[in-house]
C-alpha cells in the first residue's frame, strides 16, 4: 500500500516553522535527526480490500487496491479485525436493488482498531477497539441530524457503494481499513467478543431501533417474522427488553432455535392454515424482517395486530409488496418501515448486549476470496445460521498501524 508520512501533530504553521528553522540552522540538522525519525509515522493513503467487478458474477471478488476520502480533522482510521456478511451485502453486489458503482467493497458490520485519529475526534482514542455500521457519514447539521435522526439526514453517506459530497468513494469492510467520521465510530464494550457483536453493527441496530422506538418492553406482546440474520436478533433483544415474543416462520425447522433466543411462542405459517384467526388482535408490534414477498401473507399478519398496532419492515424485499388500505382502517394499523438507527440506539444496544451477554449467532471464516465467495452464495441461499463474520484479517493483510 502506498503511504504518506506524517509528522508530529498535523499542523502546518509548526511544519513550516520548522522547515525555516532548518534553513536557518542547517548546521545543527543532525542534532534534531534522532527526535524527527522518532516523530515520524508511516499511514496508509490506500487500503486494499476484497471487490466485485461484475454483478454477473457478484459473488466473485477480487483483491484490489483503493483510495480512501482525504483525512479529515473528525476521521478516524480503522484497521478492521473482523465483518459479518450482511444479506444487504448480497443484494447491492448483485444488482437486486439497482446497479451498483463497480467495483464495490461491500460489508458494514465492521469491528476493528483505530490507528489513526483527527485531532478534533473526542470520541475515540488510537488504539480503541471500535465499530462501524452501515452509516459512515451525515451532515450533522440539518434538522433532522438535530433531531438525532442522521440515519435518515438526506445527505447521508453508507458505508459502501456511496459518495461523500467532494465525490470521494465509500468503500466497505472487506477491505484492510476503513475511515469514518467518529460520529459512526462506535466503542465496544469489553465483555463483547469481536466476532460476537460484528452483526449487530447492521442487523442488530436495524431490529434494535423499531423496537425501543415503539416502546418494546414488559407487557408489550412482540411478532417477529423471519428468523434469520435480522430476525434472530429481533428475537433476543424484543425479549431482553421484557417484552413476551413470538416467532413466526414458514416451517417449523427453526423452532428450538426461536425458543433459544427467546420466543415463548411459534407459529409455522406453512403448517397451520388457521393461524391467521388463532392470533387475532394478539400483537402490540410486528416486526418483519422477511426480504422475500413470495407467499407473503401480509393481510394475515396485520390482521394479527392489535387496534393502532404497528407493523414494521426491517427487511428488504427486491420486489414490490401489495397492500390492500381496507386492512390498515379496520383496526387504524400503522404500517411503516425502518432504516438503521442513530448513535443513541447503537450505543444503547451495546450496553445491552454486554448487560444481558448477548451475542450474535455466527459462523466465522477467515477472509479471502473463496471464503467471501461462499458467504455471499449460501446467504443468497438462506443458508447461514445465522450470520457468517469474516475474520483473520491481519493474516491476510497484514497488521498496519
Amino acid at each position: 500500500m502506498g503511504a504518506q508520512i506524517e509528522v508530529g501533530p498535523q499542523n502546518s504553521e509548526n511544519l513550516a516553522d520548522f522547515s525555516n528553522l532548518a534553513q536557518l540552522h542547517q548546521p545543527y540538522l543532525s542534532c534534531y535527526s534522532v527526535i524527527i525519525l522518532a516523530t515520524l509515522k508511516m499511514y496508509p493513503d490506500s487500503f486494499e480490500g476484497f471487490a466485485v467487478t461484475d454483478t454477473n458474477n457478484w459473488s466473485t471478488v477480487s483483491r484490489i487496491e483503493f483510495k480512501p476520502k482525504p483525512f479529515g480533522e473528525y476521521d478516524v482510521d480503522i484497521c478492521i479485525h473482523a465483518c459479518g456478511i450482511c444479506g444487504s451485502d448480497v443484494h447491492t453486489v448483485s444488482g437486486g436493488w439497482g446497479q451498483p458503482d463497480l467495483p464495490v467493497i461491500a460489508g458494514h458490520e465492521i469491528i476493528g482498531e483505530a490507528v489513526r485519529v483527527g485531532n478534533k475526534v473526542t470520541t475515540v482514542k488510537k488504539g480503541q477497539r471500535v465499530g462501524v455500521g452501515a452509516q459512515i457519514w451525515s451532515c450533522l447539521k440539518c434538522e433532522v441530524c438535530k433531531a438525532n435522526l442522521e440515519n435518515y439526514c438526506p445527505h447521508m453517506v453508507d458505508t459502501y457503494n456511496s459518495n461523500y459530497p467532494d465525490g470521494s468513494k465509500a468503500w466497505g469492510g472487506y477491505s484492510s481499513h476503513i475511515r469514518a467520521h467518529e460520529y459512526f465510530v462506535f466503542p465496544i464494550p469489553d465483555a463483547l467478543k469481536t466476532e460476537d457483536v460484528a452483526p449487530m453493527l447492521c442487523a442488530g441496530t436495524t431490529t434494535y431501533s423499531p423496537l425501543v422506538d415503539n416502546g418494546c418492553g414488559p407487557g408489550k406482546k412482540v411478532a417477529v417474522i423471519g428468523i434469520g440474520g435480522l430476525g434472530h436478533f429481533a428475537i433476543m433483544f424484543a425479549n431482553a427488553l421484557g417484552a413476551e415474543v413470538c416467532a413466526f416462520s414458514r416451517s417449523s425447522k427453526k423452532a428450538e432455535d426461536a425458543r433459544k433466543l427467546g420466543a415463548s411462542e411459534f407459529v409455522a405459517t406453512g403448517e397451520d392454515s388457521d393461524w391467521p384467526s388463532k392470533h387475532q388482535r394478539e400483537f402490540d408490534l410486528i416486526i418483519s424482517s422477511s426480504s422475500s414477498v413470495e407467499n407473503f401473507d401480509l393481510d394475515g399478519y396485520l390482521g394479527c395486530l392489535k387496534v393502532k398496532g404497528k407493523f414494521m419492515f426491517v427487511g428488504i424485499p427486491e420486489d414490490p409488496l401489495e397492500v390492500r388500505l381496507p386492512t390498515l382502517n379496520q383496526s387504524a394499523i400503522s404500517l411503516s418501515a425502518t432504516h438503521l438507527g442513530n448513535r443513541q440506539q447503537i450505543l444503547s444496544m451495546l450496553k445491552l448486549a454486554a448487560d444481558k451477554g448477548l451475542k450474535a449467532w455466527t459462523e466465522c471464516l477467515p477472509i479471502s476470496e473463496e471464503s467471501i465467495k461462499h458467504a455471499l452464495e449460501r446467504t443468497h441461499s438462506h443458508d447461514v445460521r445465522f450470520r457468517f463474520v469474516l475474520t483473520d484479517y491481519d493474516k491476510k493483510f497484514g497488521r498496519q498501524d
